[in-house]
């Protein structure tokens, strides 16, 4: 190629739409130039130690010199492995992609705005840009900044305790934070351990957590009775290395942090190592531990599992979810197995490991991140941030066996 080609070739897709992940949390595959106003984006997908278990779903990117004329996107590359079982397809004919011209509010594309190809399964998405800069994710977006904002507007508070458990593969702090009244003490409390993030993808309960937070943190009488009654640990990015760097549910060695909790090891998984740590410290040096529970998103299911000697306080965490906040479970509340993948080590989730290791009451919930009957609607931030709140009283509800919490 000559050096006038060389340049062309530099400054022509300069003059089109241009397609940038130099942020936080920002990912894609390989980007394709069908036309000036049709672009093929593969989803990157991510795969575990043994480039197994492929998840393809988290995407996001920004677009600059849109056109004010019709797009067509189409996002590729999206079969995937779970659990050893293949095709799985994480992105599906009912997931609706979020727009955000500003980077901040967060919106659905509508259902006439999307399609899916059967024959080789894609998502497109048709729409008229109303800005020449907009930005494309799987989920809204929730990243350490937004965590730092988060955590920065209640500093001041004296029920608030922030801590570091450890460092990750990169060297990331993984944070701790604890909630309750310090002047009540911590003997005549429950105890609620909760954690987000496992996998980075999973921006839904980040949001939850958020909202969790805050009414926790807030003047709302409810929140205050929590406080007297209930200590609140939360690990909120449980993997802060995935957040950043744009992952979907492997650590930067390739484990996935909600499994290998039976073949813990400091040096692949710092992460799972610190937090399995602090979590038995807590409960050897005598500290008592009512619920453990792990949130996590999936596509079209919703459900709450716990193991066979806690299904009493299973069914009452169930029975309070669905009646007081937007849980809209598809399933009976399912009992907790042994380890996902029977047979082979490194399988076992958190709550399957704390089970395993202490029989601790040790549980885990995912929510839908298509259309919820419940709400109507496809799950919004706004919409998670609302359940956080109702999250975190439906849980001391049940943990203390009274609705003093849930009702206003």
């Amino acid at each position: 190629m000559t050096m006038l080609g060389l340049l062309l070739a530099l400054l022509l897709p300069l003059s089109g739409i241009r397609v940038l992940t130099n942020f936080e949390g920002g990912s894609v595959g390989k980007v394709e130039q069908v036309s000036p106003t049709h672009l093929r984006c593969a989803v990157q997908g991510q795969s575990d130690q043994e480039h197994r278990n492929r998840q393809a779903n988290w995407y996001y990117f920004e677009l600059t010199n849109l056109p004010r004329q019709p797009i067509t996107l189409d996002l590729v590359d999206l079969a995937g492995e779970y659990n050893y079982e293949s095709p799985v397809y994480s992105v599906t004919r009912g997931t609706r992609p979020m727009y955000s011209y500003d980077g901040t509010d967060w919106r659905h594309f509508s259902d006439v705005e999307v399609s899916w190809d059967e024959r080789e399964p894609h998502l497109t998405l048709h729409f008229t840009p109303e800005r020449d800069r907009l930005w494309i994710a799987h989920v809204a977006p929730y990243t350490h900044k937004d965590l730092v904002a988060l955590l920065g507007a209640f500093r001041k508070s004296p029920y608030l305790e922030e801590l570091s458990v450890g460092r990750t593969v990169e060297g990331k702090e993984i944070p701790l934070i604890a909630i309750t009244n310090p002047q009540i003490p911590d003997a005549k409390k429950k105890v609620i351990w909760l954690m987000f993030r496992q996998h980075a993808w999973e921006t839904g309960s980040s949001w939850a957590d958020d909202g969790a937070v805050r009414f926790l943190l807030s003047k709302d009488e409810r929140a205050a009775r929590i406080r007297d009654q209930v200590i609140y640990k939360i690990f909120p990015l449980a993997d802060p290395d995935g957040i950043a760097d744009g992952g979907v549910r492997y650590n930067r060695n390739g484990y996935d942090l909600n499994r290998n909790w039976d073949t813990v090891d400091p040096q692949k998984m710092p992460e799972i190592a610190a937090q399995r740590r602090a979590i038995l410290d807590w409960v050897d040096s005598g500290h008592r531990l009512n619920l453990f529970l792990s949130l996590h998103n999936t596509e079209s299911s919703e459900y709450l599992e716990a193991p066979a000697p806690f299904k009493a306080l299973g069914e009452r965490m169930f029975r309070e979810l669905a009646e007081t906040t937007s849980f809209h479970p598809t399933t009976p509340l399912r009992e907790m197995g042994t380890t996902t993948t029977p047979g082979k080590p490194g399988r076992m989730t958190v709550a399957q490991g704390l089970f395993h290791d202490r029989q601790l009451p040790a549980m885990l919930m995912e929510q839908m991140i298509e259309y919820n009957a419940k709400l109507g609607r496809v799950p919004t931030a706004a919409d998670r941030r609302e359940f956080g709140a109702e999250f975190v009283r439906a849980l001391a509800a049940a943990v203390t066996d009274s609705d003093m919490y849930t009702s206003k």
